[in-house]
């Protein structure tokens, strides 16, 4: 008898990670030091865009103990930021109390339809198995208006590795599947979930990065 297929959008394995880890991840990282300049001026490309339109609300899906809703707060942009990991957002709340998080999964967004002009993913589409993303990505466009810009950064590649060990250097035990995909698998999710590419970068690791990083900007019809 062979066992059922697994979820790909059982993420209580993910969400109990970063719980434990959620308050060392906001010590080690409080702000953008481990973004490269191109990182971050794809992040600002992204602002622009949406601040331009007059409507500068923007959902940081995935959005961790909340440093990058500082960083798009600081260019203008209205932010609110959702994350699966209740400790992950007890630490943004209590780093970031003037702006508002909530739990939720990226696989069902506690948002109305077209609520946003941004959404941001950073390195939140990371955990989701191939068989999940088209949720992902439709999720996003669901709660983006019309004319709204989405931002997609990951790790680019193939397959999957086990990244629990990084947090070993903090006591921790856990276990944690990283997934990755090249920029043209993202940019037809994207393009099958009603929005237009605009622009990609990729570039190459740098210091102890293992993988190429890219960036996905991509707007909504």
């Amino acid at each position: 008898m062979t066992s059922p297929p697994s979820d790909p959008l059982d993420f209580r394995g993910v969400r109990r990670a970063y719980d434990t880890v959620a308050r060392d991840y906001a010590a080690y990282l409080p702000h953008t030091r481990a973004e490269a300049p191109l990182d971050l001026a794809m992040i600002d490309a992204f602002a622009e865009a949406v601040t331009s339109g007059g409507d500068a609300h923007v959902l940081d899906a995935g959005c961790g103990p909340g440093r990058m809703s500082r960083y798009l707060t600081e260019r203008g942009c209205l932010v609110q930021g959702v994350d699966l990991s209740p400790g992950m957002v007890a630490m943004a709340r209590r780093d970031h109390s003037d702006l508002t998080f909530t739990v939720g999964s990226l696989a069902a967004l506690p948002y109305r339809n077209d609520q946003f002009a941004g959404v941001l993913l950073w390195y939140s589409t990371i955990h989701t198995p191939p068989t999940g993303q088209a949720r992902i990505f439709a999720e996003a466009a669901r709660v983006l208006r019309p004319s709204g810009h989405l931002l997609v950064g990951f790790q680019a590649g193939d397959g999957s590795r086990d990244v629990g060990a990084a947090y070993r250097r903090f006591g921790h035990e856990i276990h944690l599947e990283r997934h990755r995909y090249t920029a043209d698998q993202v940019a037809a999710e994207i393009e099958a979930a009603g929005l237009r590419e605009e622009c990609r970068l990729v570039r190459r690791p740098r210091g102890t990065e293992r993988d190429d990083q890219a960036f996905l900007l991509a707007k909504a019809h």
